[in-house]
């Protein structure tokens, strides 16, 4: 079922539990994850940035993609397609395409240029009925050319932003994209509850979920995350399943070169990795 993401959020945040963005890529991907998410009973939220929406031809396709699959797999559980790491064209792009939901990312522009384009997008997405998550204070590392040095956010400009009617906000609290470094210094829990203090019961969003430690995402669902985003892992269990399944000859037996086949085990691992995280984050039965 194809939803906004703002009452999930909302729930989560009150339940003090967490609803995971897990990135698509492909057809394997986005039914891998809606599965799972029925068969966690859990809402869920397709996460789509600019990258791969290009590389499936385009946010159109994916839209019409995902909403024949929510169907044709009879989901029943809330759902929301979401751009992530959205530029300003690219917000507009999904609005068209039928997204339920959209991310501007203006941590890179000066707060008040970030100001004056949420305000615009926050209208044009709720005058549809989608909801919009902000950012403040850059994720680290980069994801399909979105480059960020990782600083904190600034918790005043935090509720600048949220100030603005925005659904959800993603803050920088020193996490990053992709693989942590083995010297990464943790996430700032200082920053994420002075964050926190300041907006109120607005659902924080955590970027960079890959290797965050358990108890750290933990502690930080219990000071207002209610958004995870899972990517890197997903791809990297996908590679290993993959990889498995060739090394042992797997695509040279009977017809196990057919597509169906080589990428069975790297689908089976998406499911696999998408319920553990879906107990961990505790959105299982909260549909």
């Amino acid at each position: 079922m194809l939803v906004s993401a703002k009452e999930m959020l909302d729930k989560a945040r009150a339940g003090k539990y967490a609803v995971g963005q897990f990135n698509i890529n492909n057809l394997e991907w986005t039914k891998a994850i809606l599965l799972t998410a029925q068969e966690c009973n859990s809402p869920v939220i397709l996460g789509v940035s600019e990258g791969a929406g290009k590389y499936m031809t385009g946010f159109t396709t994916v839209a019409a993609m995902v909403k024949a699959m929510d169907e044709s797999l009879g989901i029943t559980v809330p759902v929301a397609l979401h751009l992530d790491h959205g530029s300003y064209e690219g917000c507009y792009k999904c609005i068209k395409a039928g997204f339920t939901s959209i991310m501007f990312d203006g941590s890179h522009f000066p707060i008040e240029e970030n100001v004056e384009k949420t305000t615009e997008l926050v209208h044009a997405a709720h005058n549809l009925g989608l909801s919009i998550e902000a950012e403040v204070g850059a994720i680290g590392g980069e994801e399909d050319g979105v480059i960020g040095k990782g600083e904190c956010a600034d918790p005043d400009e935090c509720k600048m932003i949220a100030d603005l009617g925005v659904d959800f906000l993603a803050a920088g609290i020193g996490n990053i994209h992709g693989k942590y470094p083995a010297n990464w210094e943790g996430l700032s829990f200082e920053t994420l509850a002075a964050v926190n203090a300041k907006v109120g019961d607005m659902p924080l969003v955590l970027h960079g979920g890959t290797g965050i430690p358990d108890d750290q995402i933990t502690k930080a669902i219990s000071l207002g995350v209610a958004k995870i985003n899972v990517n890197t892992e997903c791809q990297l269990v996908f590679q290993e399943a993959t990889r498995a399944y060739i090394e042992a000859g797997k695509d040279l037996e009977g017809k196990g070169f057919d597509p169906r086949k080589l990428l069975a085990p790297g689908f089976e691992a998406i499911k696999a990795k998408v319920k553990e995280k879906m107990e961990l984050f505790g959105s299982v039965n909260k549909a």
